[in-house]
């Protein structure tokens, strides 16, 4: 098979550590008590994700040099606390599907969805102790409780049209992008990198994550749905004030301010409304606008990159920057 992708690239470049991160959440996710537990956490991280987070934790760790056994531990933990919050995430948006499938609380119910997650949560803890850095707990800790916090500032800001740009960004920045800078800063600090290639990891991250979830809530208005998973409009259609959505309405007249607080406000969704929403994104530039501030953080992610070691690692890191925007052509 001919490897193009950055993603695909780097998992060729990390093929030995995948393999032992996987073996690893396989022998984390078991329980002696409860078989629900590994049921519910294979269905969803055996679907077939590109390990994205975890690839990030291993390549950060690769760049600066590490030689030790705890980069295994770390992109495993990332996995989890990734798999955990997509549980919750389901049930909290009452989604029926995932990567193309029935979600977890469709096959068995919310309850065991939420009780998984934090049963995924807590082993995430073990495995990040085991790494001996007190450091590495303190970011993956503090990346645990922003999450959460961008998680609850989305259900209050969701489908209030006085959400602002800036009130987007710091979900975004919560629920996506600390992850990402999560994974990248762990790499490079349990290999002992100095203050600047750390922050530098960082830096790279958050925008790749922000870069990321902006990609995402324009291909929920423009993607292609057997390649996302999800149908078009699906954000609309739960009511989310994304990205494109807070341009268009801040350029509305009254008549079109009226639309989008029955739909969103109110929820009073009528047939040939999402269409009229569309129309209104292409209307605004919504769409083109949303598109430049999607490239320019990923312009602001291969930046931070260039005080980093010369590594065949960091052009992939280069490479995935470009390809998360290349997505939305």
């Amino acid at each position: 098979m001919t490897v193009t992708k950055p993603h695909e690239q780097m998992a060729a470049y990390l093929q030995g550590d995948l393999e032992a991160v996987n073996q690893l959440i396989r022998n984390r996710m078991a329980s002696r008590h409860a078989p629900r537990i590994p049921e519910v956490t294979a269905h969803l991280v055996e679907a077939g994700g590109k390990r994205l987070r975890p690839m990030l934790t291993l390549a950060a760790a690769h760049l600066c040099g590490y030689d030790g056994p705890y980069h295994i531990h770390l992109a495993a933990t990332v996995e989890f606390i990734h798999t955990a919050t997509l549980l919750h995430d389901d049930v909290v948006d009452e989604s029926a599907q995932r990567r193309g499938r029935p979600t977890a609380n469709l096959l068995w119910d919310n309850k065991s969805s939420v009780l998984v997650g934090d049963y995924l949560f807590s082993r995430s803890f073990q495995l990040m102790v085991e790494t001996g850095s007190l450091r590495v707990l303190d970011i993956l800790a503090n990346a645990s409780a922003t999450i959460a916090e961008g998680e609850v500032l989305q259900l209050t800001a969701a489908s209030n049209l006085a959400t602002t740009e800036e009130i987007y960004l710091q979900v975004v920045r919560g629920k996506t992008a600390a992850l990402f800078s999560a994974a990248t800063e762990v790499g490079g600090v349990i290999a002992g990198a100095d203050d600047a290639c750390v922050a530098a990891l960082f830096d790279y991250g958050d925008a790749l994550g922000v870069a990321f979830q902006i990609v995402d809530d324009l291909l929920d208005m423009q993607g292609d749905s057997r390649a996302t998973g999800k149908n078009i409009g699906d954000d609309f259609r739960e009511r989310k004030l994304t990205l494109p959505l807070i341009k268009a309405i801040a350029q509305a007249d009254e008549a079109e301010r009226a639309f989008w607080q029955r739909t969103i406000e109110k929820g009073k969704q009528e047939p040939g409304d999402l269409d009229h929403a569309l129309g209104l994104l292409h209307r605004h530039g919504a769409l083109r606008d949303t598109t430049a501030e999607a490239r320019a953080w990923a312009a602001k992610a291969k930046a931070a990159l260039t005080v980093l070691p010369d590594h065949p690692m960091r052009q992939m890191l280069d490479d995935l920057a470009d390809y998360v925007v290349e997505r939305i052509t």
